[in-house]
Parts: structure tokens; C-alpha cells; sequence
């Protein structure tokens, strides 16, 4: 799975704000009360919907896309290595070894384990 996804979403500006919908993605749709609101429903929608799909849907050419009236088509991107940082901490049990003098040293030192070992596989990964 990539890291990086831009999709289109029509915009349907309305009287009391914006509809958005994806072409490409069934029952993606979300709105907003201004445009800036929308745009950032439209990327939570967007990595909702993505993160829950089994294959990634096929992004259809801009220019085979129709407006009607009062729509406009904008890019969104999805970035679902920040979505899933932000939404699927759920702790993972993870057995290792180490020697045991090192063990013993870290107990000595009150280092707390799990938080080194994330520190340092954030840092390995280039994860900020």
C-alpha cells in the first residue's frame, strides 16, 4: 500500500455550504459549511474510506469526469501514513531479546522499554 493518494471530489456549492462527493469512491460523501471546511472533511473522507477498503479504487482521468452546474472538481489527498499514525495506536505486544546484562542495566536506570523501542524504530523508519 502507498503512503500518498490524491483523488477527485466534486464540490457542489450550495446555499448553506458545500457537498462533497468522490467519483471514484461508492457512498464517499461529506460537506461543509465553507469551503475550507469541506476540503478537510473531503481528506477525512477520503482516508476514512480508504482505510477501509480491501483494493484501492482506480482514479478516474480528470477529463472524463462531467460537472454540473455549481460543481467543481478539486484534488484531495490522502495521506494514510499520518491517518494511520493518528488512528490505529493500539498498543501490539512484541517479545525480544536482548542480553541481559543490558536488561538488567535498563531496569537499573528505570528505562521504560517499550518507549525506547518505539523512539528508536520511528527513528530507523524516518518517521517523524
Amino acid at each position: 500500500m502507498k503512503d500518498i493518494y490524491i483523488f477527485p471530489a466534486v464540490f457542489l456549492k450550495e446555499e448553506d455550504g458545500y457537498s462533497v462527493s468522490f467519483p471514484d469512491i461508492d457512498g464517499a460523501f461529506t460537506c461543509g459549511e465553507t469551503f475550507e471546511e469541506a476540503l478537510f472533511m473531503a481528506k477525512d473522507c477520503l482516508e476514512l474510506n480508504l482505510d477501509t477498503v480491501d483494493e484501492i479504487p482506480h482514479v478516474t482521468d480528470i477529463d472524463k469526469i462531467k460537472l454540473n452546474e455549481n460543481e467543481y472538481l478539486v484534488m484531495v489527498q490522502a495521506d494514510m501514513l499520518n491517518f494511520r499514525k493518528k488512528n490505529d495506536n493500539k498498543p501490539v505486544k512484541k517479545t525480544l531479546t536482548i542480553p541481559k546484562w543490558l536488561n538488567d542495566l535498563g531496569i537499573e536506570k528505570k528505562i521504560n522499554f517499550s518507549k525506547v523501542l518505539q523512539e528508536a524504530l520511528k527513528e530507523k523508519l524516518q518517521i517523524n
